[in-house]
């Protein structure tokens, strides 16, 4: 009997520990939904936005959602779009396009360290094709050292699914709206990243340090002559990774502060 009821025992204790990991697994999806739903609703003006530039630059319902559906790259879609109206050569918006979207190197090479190791290559892959400023900021905030690829997969989801619609979107409602609203529309993604960004400044020194770091180096960037002509995107790539390199100077993971 004794032995009879420990196999028993220990066949519910299994059986509760596959359910309660089966339970977390899924609900993580719907927990990055869940943590997503901010970006969501503050991407869709943005993308409607985009939308109704798109379509005053004579681009096609089809083509301005195709671009949103492989981009998926705000500002760099922005630019693209300006320069398809100007005129400029293919390659010439390639390149552009190339160096402002650097940074998602970095982001990218950020949020790998903190997912398990046994998740392949395609999964991945696929998730890095989702990061945004945004994304990467509500998941590099996620108190947990290991970050599930179904949270990811979720927060990535909906905004993506919000960029893509808003983009549609505004290409139907092209010429619908009033000029002063379509023109305030662009401040809305500055405002949700400010959103996002100062709870977390909330937490401690480092983060201010870095954050102001960040801030200030940028600004020499715009106004230094010597550096001022340099791209955009360059730019950002500079001063995120001088700014990075200094808090992880300042602060090496695992020292208390």
């Amino acid at each position: 009997m004794d032995k009879s009821e420990t196999t028993i025992k220990t066949a519910v204790e299994q059986c509760a520990t596959a359910l309660a990991d089966s339970s977390e697994e899924s609900s993580t999806f719907f927990q990055g939904l869940k943590a997503g739903l901010p970006i969501a609703i503050g991407y869709l003006p943005i993308a409607v936005a985009f939308g109704l530039l798109a379509r005053s630059a004579g681009l096609s319902l089809f083509i301005a959602v195709l671009m949103s559906l492989l981009v998926f790259a705000g500002a760099s879609q922005f630019i693209a779009v300006n320069l398809i109206a100007l005129g400029t050569q293919a390659w010439e918006i390639v390149l552009t396009t190339l160096v402002i979207n650097l940074r998602h190197f970095l982001m990218s090479a950020s949020l790998s360290q903190r997912l398990a190791v046994s998740l392949a290559k395609p999964w991945r892959s696929l998730l890095a094709f989702g990061i945004t400023d945004e994304t990467f900021t509500v998941a590099s905030l996620q108190s947990q050292s290991i970050l599930r690829g179904p949270f990811i997969l979720g927060l990535n989801f909906i905004a993506y699914a919000s960029w893509v619609l808003g983009s549609g979107l505004g290409v139907l409602l092209a010429g619908g709206l009033p000029a002063s609203l379509q023109a305030s529309m662009g401040i809305t993604l500055y405002a949700m990243f400010i959103g996002l960004l100062v709870p977390s400044l909330r937490k401690g020194w480092p983060v201010v340090i870095v954050v102001v770091a960040a801030v200030v180096l940028q600004s020499v960037m715009n106004w230094v002559p010597a550096l001022s002509a340099l791209a955009t995107g360059w730019k950002l790539v500079l001063s995120a990774s001088l700014a990075a390199m200094l808090g992880a100077a300042l602060y090496p993971q695992g020292v208390e502060n």
